[in-house]
């Protein structure tokens, strides 16, 4: 049977795992994805990019990031349940930077612009005007996402050890 405590450590452990997992994905966008797409011909990297905001959204993907998201939520509640316990800290403050800044920052900056490139026209000059200022800004925001995502997992990782 599971104890209250060995059942906060698998979950503690779960986050961990997700958060680095999401960081990892993101990173990869960031540092070298957007990248290649950028050098493709606007035709081009606005319909590679279409096609991977359609097949990001898989059961695997999902499970790992949304879970993460469930787990954090769970964490954080917990947090402030037991907030005098010494690693409450870092519990709250790893669960809100991946709430907040990985979870947050995906559902108000990155999806409504792939909800925008979604309708573009790759063939069009509206859509390679649209894909120049994409490129940037969904980086940006995904340079964020990859950092909290870190930072999450880190804080978590040292509520993990306590």
């Amino acid at each position: 049977m599971l104890t209250i405590d060995r059942t906060l450590f698998v979950l503690k452990i779960l986050t961990v795992l997700g958060c680095g997992l999401i960081a990892g994905v993101f990173f990869a966008f960031s540092t070298f994805v957007m990248k290649a797409l950028g050098q493709r011909p606007p035709a081009e990297g606005i319909a590679a990019m279409q096609s991977i905001n359609i097949t990001v959204i898989n059961p695997w993907f999902m499970s790992a990031f949304l879970g993460t998201a469930v787990i954090c939520l769970f964490l954080s509640i917990y947090s402030l349940w037991q907030w005098q316990q010494p690693i409450s800290v870092y519990l709250l403050l790893g669960s809100l930077f991946y709430l907040i800044g990985s979870f947050g920052v995906t559902m108000v900056c990155n999806v409504p612009l792939n909800d925008a490139l979604a309708i573009a026209k790759p063939e069009s000059t509206e859509g390679a005007s649209f894909w120049a200022s994409y490129l940037t800004d969904w980086t940006f925001w995904n340079t964020v996402r990859t950092i909290a995502s870190l930072a999450a997992a880190a804080l978590l990782a040292i509520a993990s050890g306590r």
